[in-house]
């Protein structure tokens, strides 16, 4: 089974963002950088349906020359082959991004033969749009199930669920295909000494492509309030205990 994940560069979560003077960007001066928490569970799914079935999983993104270490860090994991589209300055809209993807999943292709699962994440932890994946999958004209929270597959027909307010859907779509992954479809594993071992030589090419803006124009970037709590400090050792039963009975812990 050949199994293609795209993934995307972001600031790490939970770090605090700054935004840059003239409100375009985000500033990045102070910030350390991951894989987007959707799709590192993609990468996990696509290892583990690989462990399953065997075959191959390539890794894929658009972003700064940065972000190989984020491509190294999959194939530390269990991806076997990393491509990386380069692109300067700020990150483009997501309608040229999908444009570039698509193109060159279809360049890979090409020359390698079709995958037969395209995985994404449901969207990304930085801009949370949600539209790469659909506009890519519409563009390669395959099905595409987004939000998936279990992903099973044959080789023939892949087996999608996603919850929903109403309890669990369930799809089949016919492979080749592409699915939004969503965090927490699984736990990703940590990588092992012999894997991050193994990324450090691992080859990262490199496909330039050319794509038009889309029709999307981002305006200005705002942080959102802070949120302020405080800290009461019931008592230290012993003497807390008795404090601590009290907040513990108010809570409804205890009666």
């Amino acid at each position: 089974m050949k199994i293609l994940v795209c993934v995307k560069r972001v600031p790490a979560p939970g770090a605090r963002i700054n935004i840059t003077d003239d409100g375009q960007a985000v500033d990045t001066a102070f910030l350390g950088f991951t894989v987007s928490p959707h799709e590192e569970c993609a990468v996990e799914a696509a290892v583990q349906l690989v462990e399953k079935h065997g075959g191959e999983v390539t890794v894929l993104t658009l972003g700064p020359a940065e972000a190989e270490e984020q491509l190294r860090t999959a194939v530390s994991v269990g991806a076997v082959k990393a491509v990386l589209v380069p692109i300067e300055g700020r990150d483009w809209d997501p309608q040229r991004t999908a444009s570039a993807i698509t193109q060159t999943i279809r360049q890979l292709e090409s020359t390698e033969g079709a995958y037969d699962l395209i995985l994404f994440g449901n969207e990304s932890a930085d801009s949370c749009g949600y539209q790469v994946g659909v506009r890519a999958a519409y563009a390669l004209g395959r099905p595409m199930v987004n939000g998936a929270k279990g992903l099973e597959a044959d080789g023939q027909i892949a087996i999608v669920r996603r919850e929903s307010d109403a309890g669990q859907e369930i799809y089949q779509l016919p492979m080749p295909s592409c699915v939004g992954i969503k965090e927490g479809i699984n736990l990703p594993r940590y990588p092992t000494m012999k894997g991050r071992l193994a990324s450090k030589k691992a080859e990262v090419s490199r496909v330039v492509q050319e794509a038009s803006e889309g029709g999307l124009k981002m305006i200005t970037l705002q942080r959102p309030p802070e949120r302020v709590s405080n800290t009461q400090i019931l008592g230290t050792g012993p003497e807390a205990a008795p404090a601590v039963v009290d907040l513990l009975v108010e809570l409804g812990v205890f009666k």
